[in-house]
Protein backbone atom coordinates (compact mmCIF):
# COMPACT_ATOMS: atom_id res chain seq x y z
CA UNK A 1 0.00 0.00 0.00
CA UNK A 2 1.28 3.56 -0.94
CA UNK A 3 1.91 6.36 1.45
CA UNK A 4 -0.62 7.85 -0.71
CA UNK A 5 -3.01 4.92 -0.13
CA UNK A 6 -2.27 4.65 3.53
CA UNK A 7 -2.89 8.42 4.20
CA UNK A 8 -6.46 8.29 2.60
CA UNK A 9 -7.41 5.40 4.51
CA UNK A 10 -6.49 6.69 7.38
CA UNK A 11 -8.46 10.03 6.48
CA UNK A 12 -11.66 7.63 5.78
CA UNK A 13 -11.74 6.39 8.96
CA UNK A 14 -11.61 9.55 10.62
CA UNK A 15 -14.48 10.49 8.65
CA UNK A 16 -16.32 7.96 9.61
CA UNK A 17 -15.19 8.91 13.44
CA UNK A 18 -16.78 12.43 12.30
CA UNK A 19 -19.79 10.95 10.65
CA UNK A 20 -20.62 8.51 13.79
CA UNK A 21 -19.83 11.17 16.41
CA UNK A 22 -22.33 13.53 14.26
CA UNK A 23 -25.40 10.78 14.34
CA UNK A 24 -25.05 10.07 18.19
CA UNK A 25 -24.89 14.24 18.19
CA UNK A 26 -25.77 16.78 15.11
CA UNK A 27 -25.19 19.74 17.26
CA UNK A 28 -21.75 19.34 17.64
CA UNK A 29 -20.28 18.51 14.16
CA UNK A 30 -18.34 21.73 13.94
CA UNK A 31 -16.39 20.84 17.11
CA UNK A 32 -15.92 17.27 15.50
CA UNK A 33 -14.56 18.54 12.42
CA UNK A 34 -12.21 21.08 13.86
CA UNK A 35 -10.87 18.45 16.50
CA UNK A 36 -10.53 15.46 13.35
CA UNK A 37 -9.10 18.10 10.75
CA UNK A 38 -6.47 18.91 13.83
CA UNK A 39 -5.52 15.25 13.59
CA UNK A 40 -4.81 15.32 9.44
CA UNK A 41 -1.18 16.50 8.67
CA UNK A 42 -1.77 17.69 5.25
CA UNK A 43 -3.73 20.14 3.66
CA UNK A 44 -4.95 18.50 1.09
CA UNK A 45 -5.96 16.00 3.44
CA UNK A 46 -8.18 17.98 5.35
CA UNK A 47 -9.71 19.46 1.83
CA UNK A 48 -10.60 15.74 1.29
CA UNK A 49 -12.23 14.79 4.46
CA UNK A 50 -13.94 18.31 4.96
CA UNK A 51 -15.78 18.03 1.31
CA UNK A 52 -16.81 14.13 2.33
CA UNK A 53 -17.94 14.77 5.51
CA UNK A 54 -19.85 18.03 4.00
CA UNK A 55 -21.04 16.27 1.12
CA UNK A 56 -22.43 13.04 2.98
CA UNK A 57 -23.94 15.13 5.59
CA UNK A 58 -25.60 17.31 2.79
CA UNK A 59 -26.63 14.63 0.79
CA UNK A 60 -27.78 12.51 3.56
CA UNK A 61 -31.41 11.83 2.58
CA UNK A 62 -30.30 10.72 -1.07
CA UNK A 63 -27.48 8.58 -0.05
CA UNK A 64 -30.00 6.72 2.26
CA UNK A 65 -32.75 6.08 -0.62
CA UNK A 66 -29.85 4.71 -2.92
CA UNK A 67 -29.50 2.62 0.28
CA UNK A 68 -32.89 1.31 0.61
CA UNK A 69 -33.48 0.87 -2.74
CA UNK A 70 -30.66 -1.94 -2.76
CA UNK A 71 -31.61 -3.67 0.74
CA UNK A 72 -33.28 -6.66 0.01
CA UNK A 73 -35.83 -7.66 2.76
CA UNK A 74 -34.27 -5.41 5.05
CA UNK A 75 -35.15 -1.65 6.68
CA UNK A 76 -32.92 1.19 6.25
CA UNK A 77 -32.90 1.19 10.63
CA UNK A 78 -31.73 -2.08 10.65
CA UNK A 79 -28.69 -1.29 9.13
CA UNK A 80 -25.85 -1.35 11.64
CA UNK A 81 -24.47 2.91 11.64
CA UNK A 82 -21.15 1.73 10.96
CA UNK A 83 -22.22 0.04 8.16
CA UNK A 84 -24.70 2.59 6.99
CA UNK A 85 -21.65 4.96 7.20
CA UNK A 86 -19.37 3.40 4.92
CA UNK A 87 -22.09 2.72 2.73
CA UNK A 88 -22.95 6.24 2.13
CA UNK A 89 -18.75 7.06 2.20
CA UNK A 90 -18.79 5.24 -0.94
CA UNK A 91 -22.23 6.04 -2.50
CA UNK A 92 -20.60 9.08 -2.01
CA UNK A 93 -17.05 8.89 -3.32
CA UNK A 94 -18.61 7.29 -6.21
CA UNK A 95 -21.18 10.75 -7.23
CA UNK A 96 -19.11 13.13 -5.89
CA UNK A 97 -15.61 12.73 -6.77
CA UNK A 98 -14.53 12.52 -10.17
CA UNK A 99 -11.01 11.74 -9.16
CA UNK A 100 -11.76 8.93 -6.81
CA UNK A 101 -12.02 5.14 -9.39
CA UNK A 102 -14.64 3.34 -8.01
CA UNK A 103 -13.02 0.37 -7.67
CA UNK A 104 -11.07 2.61 -4.99
CA UNK A 105 -13.86 3.57 -3.25
CA UNK A 106 -15.59 0.18 -3.20
CA UNK A 107 -12.61 -1.10 -1.68
CA UNK A 108 -12.29 0.99 1.09
CA UNK A 109 -15.55 1.01 2.38
CA UNK A 110 -14.95 -2.98 2.59
CA UNK A 111 -11.34 -2.77 4.31
CA UNK A 112 -12.61 -0.10 6.50
CA UNK A 113 -15.69 -2.45 7.44
CA UNK A 114 -13.51 -5.07 8.33
CA UNK A 115 -12.00 -3.18 11.08
CA UNK A 116 -14.68 -1.03 12.69
CA UNK A 117 -17.84 -3.62 11.25
CA UNK A 118 -18.86 -6.70 12.57
CA UNK A 119 -17.91 -9.80 10.86
CA UNK A 120 -20.36 -10.01 8.11
CA UNK A 121 -20.06 -6.05 7.65
CA UNK A 122 -17.24 -6.23 4.42
CA UNK A 123 -19.83 -8.59 3.00
CA UNK A 124 -22.96 -6.79 3.25
CA UNK A 125 -21.16 -3.37 2.37
CA UNK A 126 -19.54 -4.83 -0.48
CA UNK A 127 -22.72 -6.37 -1.77
CA UNK A 128 -24.72 -3.13 -1.24
CA UNK A 129 -22.16 -0.61 -2.87
CA UNK A 130 -21.39 -3.21 -5.87
CA UNK A 131 -25.20 -2.79 -6.60
CA UNK A 132 -25.55 0.83 -6.24
CA UNK A 133 -22.55 1.67 -8.37
CA UNK A 134 -23.55 -0.87 -11.16
CA UNK A 135 -27.34 0.80 -11.15
CA UNK A 136 -25.41 4.53 -11.10
CA UNK A 137 -23.26 3.06 -14.06
CA UNK A 138 -26.08 2.31 -16.16
CA UNK A 139 -27.79 5.52 -15.16
CA UNK A 140 -25.15 7.31 -16.37
CA UNK A 141 -24.43 9.13 -13.25
CA UNK A 142 -20.86 8.01 -12.77
CA UNK A 143 -18.12 10.70 -13.74
CA UNK A 144 -14.70 9.70 -13.68
CA UNK A 145 -12.15 11.62 -15.34
CA UNK A 146 -8.14 11.62 -15.29
CA UNK A 147 -5.99 9.38 -16.42
CA UNK A 148 -7.15 4.85 -15.60
CA UNK A 149 -10.32 6.19 -14.20
CA UNK A 150 -12.83 5.83 -17.38
CA UNK A 151 -12.59 2.21 -17.36
CA UNK A 152 -14.24 1.75 -13.65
Amino acid sequence: MSDKTLRRRIIREKVLQVLYAYEMNPEGLDATIQYISGEIETEDGKEFALDLIRKIVRYKAELDQLITENLTNWALDRVALIDKILIRMGICELLHFSEIPVKVSLNEAVEIAKVYGTKDSAKFINGVLDSIAKDLAEEGKIYKTGQGLLDN
